[in-house]
C-alpha cells in the first residue's frame, strides 16, 4: 500500500529536509513517527529536499505501508508523536507507481523578506531581513528574464549534483504586500541552491546596486562568480508540488499572498 502525506515544517531546528548523521532532520523526525504508527521501519521519499533552515508549507511524501492503517493515523496519531515544527496536513492513498519525486511536474517556492529599518523579533527565522529599501517593480521586471528553458549555471551551487543545468521556469514574480517583498517562482525542477542565488541576484537589482538587465546577463554568462551572494535560508518556502490531476492529491489554491498574510 502506497500512501502520500502533505507536510508543513519550520527548517530552523533541523539540518534540512535530508537524514544526516551530524544534525536533527525533517526527514529522521518523519520516519521516526511513522514507523512507530506503522510497527515496522518506514523510509519516506519527498518532492522537494530542503536545505538547512529552509521551510514548507506545502511538501509532499510517500511511503510503502506493509498493514494498512486507517489514513487519520496519519493524521492524529503522526501530529501526536511529531515535534511541534513539524505536521501531516493530509493523508491519502496513492497507486503503487506514485512517487513523490518523480511524479511531480512542478515546484513552487517563496521568498519572503521584510524590509524596514528596524529587524524582526517574532518573525526571526521565519522571514529574510532587509534594511535597504527595495524598488520591486525593478525586481519584477529583472526576473522575467528567468522564465523559460535555459540554462542556470549562473544561479547553481559548486555542491550541486544535478547531470545538467537546465530547468524550466513557469512563471516568476516580485510582489510587494505591506513591509514585505515576496519572490514567487515556479519551475519543474530546481537546482541546489537556485532559488536563494536568484534572490541574492535580484535584491541586488532591488537595493539599485545592478540594473534591470542583470538577470538576464548572468544568465548568459553561465557562470556562478559572476552572480551576487547566496541569500539566507530564512525566508524560503517550499509551498506547493504540482502533480497530475489523475493522482487524486490536493490542488493547492495560492494566491499572491497567501504566506504573507499567514506569517502577518
Amino acid at each position: 500500500m502506497n500512501i502520500a502525506l502533505g507536510i508543513e515544517y519550520s527548517g530552523r531546528n533541523y539540518c534540512g529536509w535530508q537524514k544526516q548523521s551530524h544534525s536533527p532532520s525533517v526527514q529522521e523526525a518523519l520516519e521516526k513517527a511513522l514507523s512507530e504508527i506503522a510497527n515496522h521501519p518506514v523510509e519516506v521519499s519527498c518532492a522537494g529536499r530542503t536545505d538547512t533552515g529552509v521551510h514548507a508549507t506545502g511538501q509532499v511524501v510517500n511511503f510503502e505501508l506493509k498493514s494498512e492503517r486507517p489514513l487519520k493515523a496519519w493524521l492524529l496519531g503522526a501530529n501526536t508523536l511529531l515535534p511541534d515544527d513539524i505536521s501531516v496536513t493530509w493523508a491519502q492513498h496513492v497507486s503503487d507507481d506514485f512517487h513523490a519525486r518523480h511524479s511531480a511536474f512542478s515546484r513552487r517556492y517563496r521568498y519572503v523578506i521584510q524590509n524596514t529599518r528596524q529587524r524582526p523579533a517574532n518573525l526571526s527565522g521565519l522571514v529574510t531581513w532587509i534594511r535597504t529599501p527595495l524598488n520591486v517593480e525593478d525586481m519584477d521586471l529583472a526576473a522575467q528574464a528567468l522564465c523559460g528553458e535555459q540554462n542556470f549555471s549562473s544561479f547553481q551551487a559548486a555542491s550541486c549534483q544535478s547531470p545538467t543545468p537546465f530547468r524550466f521556469v513557469e512563471k516568476v514574480s516580485v510582489i510587494q504586500w505591506n513591509q514585505f517583498v515576496v519572490i514567487d517562482i515556479t519551475a519543474n525542477a530546481f537546482l541546489h541552491h537556485m532559488v536563494r542565488n536568484i534572490a541574492g541576484s535580484l535584491l541586488e537589482v532591488g537595493k539599485g546596486t545592478q540594473d534591470t538587465h542583470y538577470i538576464e546577463m548572468l544568465l548568459a554568462k553561465r557562470d556562478r562568480t559572476q552572480a551576487a551572494m547566496t541569500a539566507k535560508p530564512d525566508g524560503l518556502y517550499l509551498v506547493d508540488v504540482g502533480y497530475p490531476k489523475e493522482t487524486g492529491l490536493p490542488q493547492k489554491i495560492l494566491g499572491p499572498l497567501t504566506l504573507p498574510e499567514q506569517l502577518s
